[in-house]
């Protein structure tokens, strides 16, 4: 949830560290703070402010060898100086920044406090530095300590510390919230996100769950935390520099808005074969979804969105009955799974919390597991095993956009391989790749609509409130479209199955109550138009998205979105984008900061 990155070795300067953090913002933006280890003390700063807002004091940088830095997204404590990271034991030789959650901290907190340690902040995080100190001062080296403390908590974490009696080491240690390790020639770095280490190095290793690390200049060395060693298998990162700046574009949403024609064709790169009219995917077994009798797809937010629209593929197309999970309830619910059930777990950065608790509930079940995910490296990725990933590139933008496009196209890469398997003909499958292989071009068009929806937008910017219809593919869609909205310009929009408007939530309808109607599938236009009439009889305002070949709502709706015309199933990837659009130009129009939604941090991490 938060961002933490460190550097030790050749050229470090707290510059550096900002850089760092400032590459990682998107994932926690309360507040930001740094700390520095040199032989006779260590330095913090910490502020409110966004990262680079506030000057650092002069001081001679050079003497200083290693450092931490973290921004934060609150979980224990409002944003505030003394709640922000990094936290130090009371003679400031220890600093430490934490991503996580630590279930025992209050008895933890109470017994410190009855030895004496004084506690100046509200978080769970602080209790660790004054553990490691107790440790400490109880006889063991700083390394021992540093593991007994971790001993000691329930709960997650991905913590850095850093100690003015050993000023160029970093210690790591890592359990459900992800840490990299990057190495480059004199200097060793780490990071929650890939992402802060590519200015630096494309040479990375991911910590495991129960591992640590000790980071100096000359490298690293890995440990459980019962000080085995573990050997770590160096990863290429793939993705350029260019993937996480802004390229000229005013938002990170905007530019991965218009991403999506090349997002969408990498996702299908290399996969397509078109001789068998079916789909090659290296990283899955295909017995699994040939035998799948039943498939559960756990998922969050965007991705279960995405979820829901695979389900309908799955049933539709290839016959396999399909429920889709929120992965939070998953767990708890203690679900029926039945034999050959095959679980389907979908997860941008791959490091979902309640999705991989979901995705270890149904291992402990013996059920098989696949992931859908866009980082490669993730602990999602590593725990299933097997999947297919997005290649989507770094997605920097809170708010969703080429992820979930990248998503629905995986999905139906994945539902017609299942089709081709059992019941699906050549020709039909035939068919359906051709509409695949239209849908960056198409997808390419949509965005011509930018600065029509841009208008529209306008208009409707001073609204609190939406609401968004759809049937079929386009309900997933409209529950999407509705939590752009909300996140990016705090409107309160809400989606729902057109059918259901009829059942309750047509009293709402007024002049005062915006509709966006998604009515681009040929098989249920005719019942859209009636759902139409009814809102138009009530006085609601119509924005309409439907098919280039679509003329039946031109003299019913107060505004229409023309999108290339495609199969139902593909519709969601094409009708994401005025959705998309829609929502992003009426935050900027509301002076909303679209990148740093509040109360949100790209990837949850914590339950």
């Amino acid at each position: 949830m938060c961002g933490i990155f460190c550097f030790t070795g050749r050229n470090f300067s707290p510059n550096l560290l900002m850089d760092g953090i400032r590459r990682l913002e998107y994932r926690g933006y309360d507040s930001w703070g740094i700390a520095m280890a040199r032989n006779d003390h260590i330095y913090i700063h910490r502020t409110l402010n966004r990262i680079g807002s506030s000057s650092l004091p002069d001081f001679p940088a050079e003497k200083y060898k290693a450092g931490i830095s973290h921004t934060r997204w609150a979980t224990h404590g409002v944003p505030s100086i003394e709640n922000a990271h990094p936290h130090s034991n009371s003679s400031k030789s220890l600093a430490i920044v934490h991503n996580g959650i630590i279930e025992n901290y209050k008895p933890l907190r109470e017994k410190l406090q009855k030895m004496g340690y004084m506690f100046s902040s509200e978080t769970d995080s602080e209790v660790l530095v004054h553990l490691i100190d107790y440790f400490i001062n109880d006889g063991l080296e700083l390394r021992l300590a540093f593991l007994e403390a971790l001993k000691s908590i329930e709960g997650t974490y991905g913590i850095a510390l850093i100690a003015q009696d050993m000023p160029g080491t970093i210690f790591l240690g890592r359990k459900g919230s992800p840490l990299v390790i990057g190495k480059g020639e004199g200097f060793t770095v780490a990071a929650s996100d890939a992402s802060a280490i590519i200015p630096h190095t494309r040479s990375v290793v991911y910590l495991d769950d129960g591992e640590c690390a000790q980071l100096t200049c000359e490298g690293f060395e890995s440990y459980r935390l019962d000080e085995t060693p573990t050997v770590k298998e160096v990863e290429k990162l793939t993705f350029d520099l260019a993937a996480i700046e802004l390229g000229g574009y005013r938002h990170f949403m905007e530019k991965e808005i218009h991403e999506q024609p090349q997002t969408i064709c990498d996702a299908m790169r290399g996969r397509i074969d078109k001789g068998t009219g079916s789909i090659r995917l290296g990283g899955i077994d295909d017995a699994l979804l040939k035998n799948a009798k039943r498939l559960k797809i756990l998922a969050c937010g965007t991705s279960w969105h995405a979820g829901l629209i695979g389900k309908y593929m799955f049933e539709s197309l290839a016959g396999i009955p399909a429920e889709v999970c929120y992965a939070a309830e998953f767990r708890y619910a203690e679900p029926a799974i039945e034999q050959e059930t095959l679980v389907i777990s979908i997860s941008q950065s791959g490091e979902t919390a309640d999705t991989l608790a979901g995705i270890r509930e149904a291992k402990q079940r013996n059920t098989r597991v696949m992931g859908i995910v866009n980082a490669v490296g993730s602990t999602i990725a590593r725990e299933c095993g097997q999947g297919v990933f997005l290649h989507a590139g770094p997605e920097i933008g809170v708010a969703s956009t080429k992820a979930f496009t990248s998503q629905v196209v995986v999905l139906a890469l994945l539902a017609l391989k299942a089709s081709r398997m059992r019941n699906m003909s050549l020709g039909e499958g035939l068919v359906f790749i051709d509409a695949l292989k239209k849908l960056s071009e198409q997808t390419e068009e949509a965005l011509k609509l930018d600065s029509l929806i841009q208008s529209i937008a306008l208009e409707f910017a001073g609204f609190n409130n939406f609401l968004y219809i759809g049937r079929l593919y386009e309900y997933p869609l409209a529950l999407e479209g509705a939590l752009k909205l909300k996140e990016i310009s705090y409107i309160h929009a809400e989606g729902i199955p057109a059918a259901e408007l009829k059942h309750g939530p047509i009293a709402l309808i007024d002049k005062n109550m915006p509709v966006v109607v998604l009515a681009a599938q040929s098989k249920i236009l005719d019942k859209m138009v009636a759902n139409v009439n009814e809102i138009r009889a009530r006085g609601g305002r119509i924005i309409a998205v439907v098919s280039q070949s679509g003329t039946e709502l031109e003299n019913l709706a107060e505004h229409v979105i023309h999108i290339p015309t495609t199969l139902d199933p593909l519709v969601p990837v094409i009708g994401a984008i005025p959705l998309q659009l829609l929502a992003y130009h009426i935050a900027v129009a509301r002076g909303c900061d679209v990148d740093r939604p509040r109360n949100l941090a790209k990837s949850v991490t914590v339950e």
